[in-house]
């Protein structure tokens, strides 16, 4: 007698599943071949917090991660090898284009098809909204709001032209595992929201706004060997500021290199490196590349690197390095003048939202919580498992 209740119970979850799941292989077949991903939804949930429409995660259970038509992308929670597709990733990242969106797929052309949470309590009645990247670079409203939920969504498209053709998604890699969710980024102190609002520009208001690693890597060699490999002091607010943080990389963006290194993309190398290739463009297109390059009296030197190829360096200009003044070299743009203030002053100006030039990108959604994306990942020495 006590099996008859839980029986009844699975059996009326399966019924529940099966009406989308059956809608869904209507649609674009049955799951291609192999398990589906197993999902904690539970566990998912609450890193989301929020509940998730039951129609996809019905069809999420049954067909994990597929490629609809051949250029759209349902995303499902799972995990793949390092450097891969990351589900934590591409919700976070995908979540800051609006307030109350969350993300379920993308496409070849680089839209993201969301739920609108904001439109109902109930999420079974989340309307799909499409952000196009198209629409977005052409200065119109990137928003396209089909008005109904997933299934009524996704048939809709299929009316308009998507192919009802389905297939194991090429993002998932070749065996893709079950996703853990992160660890909850920690709540903001009351003395980083006081350095974020305060307006200071020193090292004392950065340490505060973003406290440095316990132990700051900078190279496997010391500042009298980067002084005489460069045949120069670099400036004493670098070396407090590298001291310590070290090398790492800010707001996902700009990569600080290693100042004491001998790779390729550190200081001293790179800055050689760079100045011989900065003069090489410059002998070829002297009105894109109008700057003097490192070693020549008030050359470029830079010392740190963007996502996107643009260099943070100094115009090396006279004999104190405490007076260069901090110059971007965009790789997309013509150079502009240089910054105004100290390199913490810039770099706090920036975390803060309140610069925007090319290269050091405001990065920031007008809706967005500076705070939110005030974030440094140092670079750790080698062998190092903290």
């Amino acid at each position: 007698m006590s099996e008859a209740p839980r029986a009844s119970a699975h059996e009326a979850a399966g019924r529940a599943a099966a009406g989308p799941v059956a809608a869904f292989a209507g649609l674009f077949g049955p799951p291609p071949g192999g398990p589906a991903v197993p999902v904690d939804w539970d566990a998912v949930e609450e890193w989301l917090g929020c509940p998730l429409p039951a129609d996809y995660k019905a069809v999420a259970t049954v067909y994990g991660p597929v490629a609809l038509g051949e250029r759209l992308w349902l995303q499902t929670p799972y995990a793949r090898d390092p450097g891969g597709f990351d589900y934590g990733h591409f919700v976070t990242e995908s979540r800051r284009l609006a307030p109350g969106v969350l993300p379920f797929a993308g496409t070849t052309t680089s839209d993201t098809l969301f739920w609108d949470t904001t439109a109902s309590g109930d999420p079974e009645a989340w309307p799909v909204v499409v952000h196009s990247a198209e629409r977005e670079r052409r200065g119109e409203d990137p928003w396209i709001r089909l008005g109904v939920p997933l299934l009524p969504a996704l048939a809709r498209l299929v009316d308009e032209g998507l192919r009802p053709t389905l297939a194991r998604s090429g993002l998932a890699g070749d065996a893709p595992g079950p996703w853990t969710p992160p660890p909850r980024r920690p709540a903001p102190t009351p003395a980083q929201r006081a350095a974020l609002a305060g307006g200071g520009t020193g090292l004392d208001t950065l340490l505060a706004l973003v406290p440095p690693p316990p132990e700051p890597y900078l190279g496997e060699r010391d500042w009298d060997w980067a002084h005489e490999r460069l045949g120069t002091r670099l400036p004493t607010a670098y070396r407090r500021f590298a001291e310590a943080y070290g090398g790492g990389i800010w707001r996902d963006w700009l990569r600080v290199s290693l100042p004491l290194g001998t790779g390729e993309y550190d200081l001293v190398p790179w800055g050689h490196w760079y100045g011989d290739n900065y003069r090489a463009l410059r002998a070829n297109h002297p009105d894109r590349h109008p700057l003097a390059a490192w070693p020549e009296p008030g050359g470029f030197l830079p010392f740190a690197s963007s996502l996107d190829g643009d260099q943070l360096g100094w115009l090396t200009e006279g004999g104190d390095p405490d007076a260069w003044p901090l110059i971007v070299d965009p790789r997309h743009a013509r150079v502009g003048p240089p910054l105004t203030g100290t390199l913490t002053g810039v770099l706090l100006s920036w975390l803060r939202g309140e610069l925007d030039v090319e290269g050091l990108p405001r990065l920031l959604h007008p809706h967005e919580d500076p705070m939110d994306l005030v974030e440094h990942e140092p670079r750790k020495a080698p062998g190092s498992r903290s």
